[in-house]
């Protein structure tokens, strides 16, 4: 178990999960945050308090649509002492395996159905925006929680093991074909991903597996076991 990895479903402010799962285990040999933190105090705080040492397993993680909708919550995680640890638009190799990862959730303003985009990246849409309406000078403060096409694009061709995403790919009633498509195209063998809050494991018709966490809930995954085989 010592290699293992925990991921953790949406927190919305609830690390007892993940407190749970640290409980008399093996420091895990990294943990994964699929979105949706709604955090009062930054990232590395409420993961300490929760008992996990980041120094020792390193912490990566994706924005939810949630991210954005307080100033507060944006700042302790896109501000956190775990900024650089933002996975969306970048494959890392974690434990020898390469894990993509992409945040955010598909928002009408951005893309117009399917994969079909109205804007291609954030600095172009900001330009759309009435400087009124702008956060900080630049994004929409919502659109913080936005899965971005210059995101999607910068994995699309490469390779990876793992996509890590907050959408659901298309075994969820409601999931996104255009995240079966991304998957093929970087022949991962393993999708994770959170949102909706509903803890399954399902496949996609090229075999891809898919692992879905519920609301706040950690589990332990071993990258050299079978849920990736």
């Amino acid at each position: 178990m010592s290699a293992a990895w925990l991921i953790l479903g949406d927190p919305h402010g609830d690390f007892s999960g993940l407190r749970d799962a640290l409980t008399g285990a093996p420091a895990p040999g990294a943990v994964i945050v699929l979105g949706d933190c709604d955090l009062t105090r930054p990232l590395e705080t409420e993961l300490a308090d929760a008992g996990l040492d980041s120094a020792r397993s390193p912490v990566w993680w994706i924005a939810g649509n949630h991210e954005g909708d307080s100033e507060h919550w944006y700042d302790n995680l896109f501000a956190s002492a775990l900024a650089d640890r933002n996975l969306s638009g970048r494959v890392v190799e974690i434990n020898a395996l390469r894990v993509a990862g992409l945040g955010g959730v598909f928002r009408g303003k951005i893309w117009s159905g399917g994969a079909e985009r109205r804007h291609t990246s954030r600095d172009a849409f900001v330009q759309q925006v009435p400087k009124s309406q702008r956060w900080r000078g630049g994004l929409p403060l919502r659109h913080h929680g936005t899965l971005w096409p210059e995101d999607y694009d910068a994995l699309w061709g490469q390779a990876a093991d793992v996509l890590v995403v907050h959408e659901a790919p298309s075994c969820f009633p409601t999931g996104k074909p255009a995240l079966d498509a991304l998957a093929g195209a970087m022949g991962v063998r393993a999708i994770l991903h959170g949102h909706h809050h509903a803890r399954y494991t399902a496949c996609l018709l090229d075999g891809t597996r898919v692992h879905s966490l519920g609301e706040a809930e950690a589990r332990w995954l071993d990258p050299q076991g079978e849920l990736f085989a």
